[in-house]
């Protein structure tokens, strides 16, 4: 009776709360978009306190309702439950990565603790579970349909991963310690992006800026504007007269990667090359409020500790058990098999750029003595040298022809003619930032799919990289009614300055394309429960819809819809379009060892059972272990630990790991933990995928409507290689990531 008063009293007290909190009842706004010009910063801690509080009182009310559970009363009531907590999180952890000012990131901070200890006590209750347990041994005889039954597989998991079964004093310290993580988890993150907005080069002379071409420094003079570094400022910093500012400057370069990548390529100024990639590869690593070294080393005791009460030897082997890959050994084996192959290709690609940097010795541009040689700082710069001798292919004259609402239209157009999507700009909606722009999403019958939202552009405030985050799932109610997904497409493009759009490199492209393949498999999710619709999916299959759409990005058809010259409006040359076509395996030796070594360190990271080894350990620091700990014992060090594993695996001196271990966000505060190969072994999926494409034709219809139907449409529902082999008809070719890299 009192659990009966306490839901009356919530659903009064929520009720009167309405009008003050958004996030308590349905937006009334078109299409259920978040009103986002009523949402007050102090909306949002208040709304996750309620949204909590009704999520428990719906489970209680799941529990108490008595008699037989069966999947309605328990497994579809749960999926149905949380309505406030799903619309406040929608819209918070989207903010939090791409809009996290300094409030917003303290919000951030509050709530977590919070969503952590109700996430435990929904997956720690033992009532629940009953229900759930019993529903999950009797599931064969239960008359399910496959989509049921990955439902209830999915949530019966979610409950032996928290620790329903461990006794009270393990469940107590699983608490602590997922609360520990979470808020070290958003703290490692706080400070790749603080330490990354910390870092500015300023320019001044002519001689800093030689080989930048113009369109590079016409954006860091913009750059310097919007920083407020006057010429006077820039002196200031230098330490220099005004008058012996170059005309057209200051110039500020940063290490966000529209600025940093653009420089790096082209900068002949060796000396600054070394000195913003040291600032890039060092973030983070070093003394101050935002080294990530001690935050490392907890996460990691952590996860192990976590790792042994849930009964897995390291936590590699208990986040693995529920992917494709299952288990360490095979992610393993995985990348052994495609290193060797990718790292031959890389010292070729040494070779090449060698001999150019030998021509400018010769030519008195660089000293005739031992430095001379290929460094990590001038793999892009003498990359692009030889793209340019042997392909005739300069990015800066290709990037006039990718205005970045062109590519958006081509990316569209490509979405309509394989299945049929319609795109209609939702001018008259106010979103969270000026950059977010908002599209309505519709069939070829006229039927809503969804909505999509774009903010494609960097700013201090959003992290790095590109991402699609739900704002709102795909779900269907309990009258089953399709609730349509909201979804947001994030980049960080180079943002349009003062007589200049923005001008997006090839990778930007490929990166546009990669990130709505992600917005179509949350769009056109056709599944009945969230737990499983969309792109809840496992983690190793998730970057198949976004890594095949990139196939069409530079097909020379889909090209001429959307590669027009931003001034003239000529459509692409077929000359460019050849050169970019051959060239594009071109350096894939690095980009393959960089992104193989990366998955290395991550998998190496996780496979540890105990952050502490040996004094005589190659990579232990100088640091003693705890007491408790076994006498004698010292820390890892993250920097040699990282060192080591290199090296063994054979990283080439020129090239790091795409991420180095104290910014590597996507496994210490990104949810790709033990999972950053999933790009990998994705793209044996996607490449084998568009080879049926390649054989039938890149828009048959038939081919699309298969694509659509047995992948786009059914997120989790089905396992995922019973849903590729459906479309492909057979098992995917291990070696066509091979080929597709020009690696055979």
């Amino acid at each position: 009776m009192r659990k009966i008063f306490c839901i009356v009293a919530l659903v009064m007290l929520v009720a009167s709360c309405k009008q003050l909190n958004p996030f308590l009842g349905e937006w009334n706004t078109p299409y259920g978009i978040p009103d986002f010009k009523s949402i007050k910063e102090s909306d949002y801690v208040q709304a996750v306190k309620f949204g909590i509080r009704q999520q428990e009182g719906q489970i209680d009310a799941i529990i108490a309702s008595g008699g037989v559970p069966d999947f309605e009363n328990t497994i579809a009531a749960y999926e149905l439950s949380g309505e406030i907590l799903d619309r406040v999180t929608g819209v918070l952890f989207n903010l939090s990565e791409s809009d996290a000012t300094p409030s917003m990131q303290k919000i951030v901070e509050k709530v977590i603790p919070m969503l952590t200890e109700h996430n435990d006590n929904v997956f720690m209750n033992p009532y629940f579970f009953g229900r759930v347990d019993e529903l999950y041994r009797n599931r064969d005889s239960l008359d399910l349909t496959r989509e049921q039954e990955m439902t209830l597989e999915k949530i019966h998991r979610a409950f032996i991963d928290n620790g329903v079964a461990l006794d009270p004093e393990s469940q107590s310290r699983l608490r602590e310690i997922n609360k520990e993580l979470a808020v070290l988890e958003q703290r490692f993150g706080n400070n790749v992006l603080s330490q990354t907005n910390s870092f500015r080069l300023v320019l001044t002379d002519s001689s800093e800026i030689a080989g930048l071409p113009s369109a590079v420094l016409a954006s860091a003079s913009a750059a310097a504007s919007q920083a407020g570094i006057s010429r006077r400022e820039a002196a200031r910093i230098k330490g220099i007269d005004e008058s012996a500012i170059a005309e057209g400057g200051p110039w500020l370069f940063t290490l966000h990667n529209p600025s940093y990548v653009p420089f790096m390529t082209g900068s002949a100024r060796r000396d600054l090359r070394k000195e913003m990639f040291t600032a890039y590869s060092t973030r983070c690593n070093g003394s101050g409020s935002n080294d990530n070294r001690p935050v490392v080393l907890d996460i990691m005791r952590l996860r192990i500790e976590k790792a042994r009460l849930l009964g897995y030897a390291s936590p590699a082997e208990q986040i693995l058990s529920d992917k494709m890959a299952h288990d360490p050994q095979t992610v393993d084996s995985f990348l052994e098999r495609i290193f060797p192959a990718a790292v031959s290709q890389a010292r070729k690609e040494v070779e090449d750029m060698q001999l150019l940097m030998d021509r400018d010795v010769e030519a008195g541009l660089l000293p005739d003595d031992s430095t001379s040689v290929i460094m990590p700082w001038d793999w892009a710069y003498y990359a692009e040298k030889v793209r340019q001798e042997k392909y005739d292919l300069n990015e800066d004259i290709i990037k006039p022809y990718f205005r970045m609402e062109n590519v958006r239209k081509g990316v569209f157009s490509t979405a309509h003619r394989l299945y049929g999507l319609n795109f209609e700009a939702l001018d008259s909606v106010e979103f969270y930032h000026p950059d977010v722009e908002g599209f309505k999403v519709t069939d070829s019958d006229g039927s809503l799919i969804g909505i999509l939202l774009t903010d494609y552009y960097t700013r201090s405030t959003k992290r790095g990289g590109a991402w699609m985050n739900n704002v709102r799932n795909q779900y269907r109610t309990r009258k089953g009614e399709d609730v349509r997904p909201i979804i947001v497409n994030v980049a960080n493009f180079p943002k349009p300055s003062e007589g200049m759009p923005s001008l997006l490199s090839i990778d930007e492209v490929g990166t546009m394309f990669h990130e709505f393949g992600h917005a179509l498999h949350g769009l056109l999710s056709q599944c009945n429960y969230k737990d499983v619709s969309g792109t809840n999916v496992a983690q190793d299959f998730v970057e198949l819809p976004s890594q095949i759409n990139e196939n069409w990005a530079f097909i020379p058809e889909v090209l001429d819809t959307y590669a027009h010259h931003y001034q003239s409006g000529e459509t692409i040359p077929d000359s460019l379009v050849t050169k970019i076509s051959v060239s594009r395996n071109f350096n894939q030796g690095f980009m393959t060892t960089e992104l193989v070594a990366a998955a290395i360190l991550d998998m190496r990271w996780h496979e540890l059972q105990s952050i502490y080894v040996s004094p005589d350990c190659p990579y232990a620091s100088d640091m003693d272990a705890p007491s408790g700990s076994a006498e004698g014992m010292k820390v890892i060090d993250p920097e040699k630990f990282e060192a080591y594993v290199m090296a063994q695996a054979g990283l080439p001196a020129q090239i790091i790991p795409r991420y180095r271990t104290t910014y590597f966000n996507h496994i210490f505060s990104g949810g790709y933990s033990a999972g950053y190969y999933g790009y990998l072994w994705a793209e044996v999926l996607d490449k084998d995928a568009f080879e049926l494409f390649r054989r039938k034709g890149v828009f048959n219809a038939a081919t699309a409507l298969s694509f659509r139907k047995n992948i786009l449409e059914k997120g989790g529902s089905e396992e995922p290689m019973v849903l590729y082999r459906r479309f492909r008809g057979a098992d995917p070719d291990p070696d066509a990531l091979l080929r597709a890299r020009g690696l055979e």
